[in-house]
């Protein structure tokens, strides 16, 4: 039977090898921790696992508190509203990474990783935070909405009230016009494609267009006073619309945000199974064993 040649390595040595590398990976993981826990009696690394386990708890319950206070800055109708959460939200942020920053003192280096995971995720999440945060207190839509609704809308009526004892052609087409322009705004102000946006005022300028040649025909000064208001109204509305801060906070909180969330948590999670799962010497079934 012919010999192995000498770059070959039998089967039996190569498992043999992967055997004694992962046990002498184990052995340093070991000595790590002995190493951590030397000097510290076991009622010492019993409390010193339940501080790290607090804080990961504090750190867990911190992000949720800021998760949802974030939810109500973006669904809230007010500016008030929008505020006092978005601040209640920040400040969640600040009690995690308060947690955050003490924790990261007492972790061993077996726990290192892990924690170096979660604060890469948080890191990014501190990021998105800000982002939906500063976009939710503008309410740019909401007040689109506002204006289009109310004075926008008071000013058409004031309008075709002034055009509604006319019967001409161009009386009419004013009329009905000016209610289809009025009609296009709310659709652009829920809408959140750029390209949409640019199709719709486009739109809205054909209309704008065949208005003020009806009312040139029809020569009301009334009407059309009435309709230059409606004109500077809607130009406001426009500019809010492209702002697009409540459904851009919106959009980002139930994709970036709620996905790094999700990251942050499950990164907790590992981290405490870890710690849970550390053994303490001198110690059985969470019981102190006594020194003899």
């Amino acid at each position: 039977m012919s010999e192995p040649s000498p770059g070959t390595i039998r089967p039996g040595i190569r498992e043999s090898l992967w055997m004694a590398t992962g046990a002498v990976l184990l052995l340093v993981v070991m000595l790590t921790v002995l190493h951590f826990h030397k000097g510290r009696s076991p009622v010492e690394q019993i409390a010193w696992k339940e501080r790290r386990l607090e804080l990961v708890n504090r750190l867990q319950v911190s992000l949720a508190t800021a998760a949802e206070a974030e939810k109500s800055s973006v669904m809230a109708i007010t500016d008030e509203d929008s505020q006092k959460f978005a601040d209640q939200a920040r400040a969640g942020t600040v009690a995690a990474e308060q947690a955050r920053h003490e924790l990261e003192s007492l972790l061993n280096p077996a726990e290192s990783n892990l924690f170096t995971q979660f604060t890469q995720r948080f890191t990014e999440l501190q990021r998105v935070d800000k982002e939906v945060l500063d976009l939710a207190v503008k309410n740019t839509n909401l007040k689109a909405y506002a204006l289009a609704f109310g004075p926008a809308t008071a000013a058409i009526r004031e309008m075709d009230a002034s055009l509604a004892h006319l019967t001409s052609p161009a009386a009419t087409e004013a009329r009905v016009a000016a209610w289809r322009l009025l009609a296009s705004l709310p659709p652009h102000i829920a809408e959140e494609s750029d390209a949409k946006m640019d199709a719709m005022e486009a739109e809205m300028a054909k209309e704008d267009r065949q208005i003020r040649q009806s009312l040139a025909e029809v020569a009301d000064p009334a009407a059309t006073a009435s309709y230059e208001k409606f004109s500077e109204l809607r130009a406001q509305i426009i500019k809010l619309s492209r702002e697009n801060t409540n459904v851009r906070s919106l959009t980002l909180s139930l994709t970036q945000k709620r996905n790094v969330t999700a990251e942050c948590q499950a990164a907790l999670a590992a981290l405490q199974q870890a710690i849970q799962n550390e053994p303490v010497a001198g110690a059985t079934l969470g019981k102190v064993i006594p020194a003899r």
